[in-house]
């Protein structure tokens, strides 16, 4: 196969430009300057994976799917903060540094160099991916890929090697598997283009696998599902119908098809092993999952953030009839049917919790959201935060409004010794839409309206997207 590619115009690609864009140099810088005050009691590391092409593309890119992964950490102590940065240092990024250009095409393209350009190992392969989140459990700190291996990182964000579990789970995870905070559990899935088309496992609180990969039935082709749910007593899985089209991707197409005549259908997974029960609706797809939990009367309740179609990048799909926004889905798995909720009809994206209420009510939800003030945003970009209270009264809103900022992903950081989660902080990586500079904001949990009590200085750009993780200095 070819190495190199013509076709593709990457200066003609919103996603790598502008705030977007990736960046090359990694960087240590200590004592970063902070307006406001920090919090003293804020003592981790703050740390988000997102997609960042070590050289430029070739082929074909695809925002959020393609891109090599950088961690960006900053690490908080004593009211002081710095900060580091890292590539996720794959095959494919040591054989393409090694002759200085890209030799992957983007996933659409289906580049892939040959055994005389990179070795027998890595020829005619896909290249890894892990780029859209991080996650520590049991000690490992994992960068995570859509559905591939993770890869083990250091305390220094260097990269220690792909993680297979003990070779437990060689074919890899995705990329937002769910912690028990009550058992220490990790519960992860995973898809594949070959049967089985989707498996799930769990890996115990002391990082030895508990299930090994256990096929998921009724799932007879290949689907992607980029998140899933945790409760009690079950994963939660929403199949919307993007299935993966190989042959159409070879002639020159999309490798997703999107088929709403197929619909949407939620499975729950028993986690005692039990027989899969399946729930049936109309066509939506769904990003991200906010979190889920069981009732007492045996129903299952699931808040996310539903979109009419997949897009990747794009419009949504014309003619797609579900709504947008703040869902809540009340399954219940003995008739197999979905109640669904709008909460909210705002453009919101990457919501969080306490992660400490996981498989619980959830209380506080956080999201990116689109003020509206500008038009000047990408798809996938934000200018506000809002954050949603379930009350006596129904659900509270909250906005805070970043002005010049586009804003990311909150992940909430607890006050260490406290259970409330109005005692702590959110944060998320901000960049200034004026001049391209990167702060990390702190905003108090008890009143984040007012906006952040502490804006960190990045001292280099850091490219909007995707998911992070608060790791408090472990004990």
């Amino acid at each position: 196969m070819t190495t190199r590619a013509t076709a593709f115009d990457p200066t003609r690609t919103a996603h790598l430009g502008g705030r977007f864009a990736p960046v090359t140099e990694e960087v240590d810088v200590v004592d970063l300057d902070v307006v406001g005050e920090l919090p003293a009691d804020l003592d981790g590391l703050y740390l988000r994976n997102g997609p960042n092409p070590r050289f430029t593309p070739i082929g074909s890119y695809l925002y959020p799917i393609d891109g090599d992964g950088m961690l960006h950490g900053v690490w908080l102590s004593g009211g002081r903060a710095r900060y580091g940065n890292r590539f996720v240092r794959t095959p494919a990024i040591l054989a393409e540094e090694k002759v200085g250009h890209a030799l992957w095409g983007g996933l659409e393209s289906m580049i892939m160099p040959g055994p005389d350009v990179v070795g027998p190992d890595l020829a005619h392969t896909f290249r890894n991916l892990p780029d859209i989140n991080v996650v520590r459990h049991a000690g490992r700190l994992l960068a995570l890929a859509e559905s591939d291996c993770p890869f083990r990182m250091g305390p220094d964000l260097e990269t220690l090697g792909k993680e297979t579990f003990d070779g437990r789970l060689p074919a890899g995870i995705t990329a937002h598997p769910k912690i028990d905070p009550a058992t220490g559990e990790m519960a992860v899935f995973c898809y594949a283009l070959e049967p089985p088309h989707l498996t799930w496992s769990v890996i115990n609180a002391d990082g030895t696998v508990g299930r090994g990969p256990t096929p998921i039935d009724g799932v007879d082709e290949p689907v992607m599902i980029h998140d899933m749910a945790l409760t009690a007593r079950h994963l939660v899985l929403i199949l919307a119908p993007a299935f993966f089209d190989i042959a159409g991707a070879l002639r020159g197409g999309s490798f997703l098809a999107w088929r709403p005549e197929r619909g949407t259908r939620i499975a729950l997974v028993p986690r005692d092993g039990g027989p899969v029960r399946w729930a049936s609706d109309e066509a939506f797809w769904a990003w991200h999952t906010v979190n889920a939990y069981d009732t007492a009367d045996g129903h299952v309740v699931l808040d996310y953030v539903q979109w009419p179609a997949l897009s990747l990048g794009q419009d949504p799909v014309p003619g797609a009839t579900a709504h947008r926004g703040l869902t809540r889905a009340v399954i219940d798995p003995a008739a197999g049917t979905v109640r669904r909720t709008q909460l909210d009809d705002a453009d919101v994206e990457f919501p969080r919790v306490d992660d400490r209420l996981l498989t619980r009510p959830h209380g506080t939800i956080a999201v990116a959201s689109v003020s509206g003030r500008t038009d000047r945003l990408l798809s996938g970009e934000y200018d506000a935060l809002r954050w949603y209270t379930a009350d006596g009264a129904g659900l509270g809103v909250r906005d805070w409004n970043a002005g010049d900022l586009s804003v990311g992903e909150p992940v909430y950081a607890p006050t260490p010794g406290t259970r409330d989660a109005e005692h702590g902080y959110w944060l998320t990586f901000a960049t200034d839409r004026t001049d391209d500079s990167s702060l990390l904001l702190v905003i108090p949990a008890h009143d984040p309206g007012q906006g952040p009590c502490a804006r960190i200085r990045i001292p280099v750009r850091v490219p909007l997207g995707l998911h992070g993780a608060w790791l408090p200095t472990e004990e």
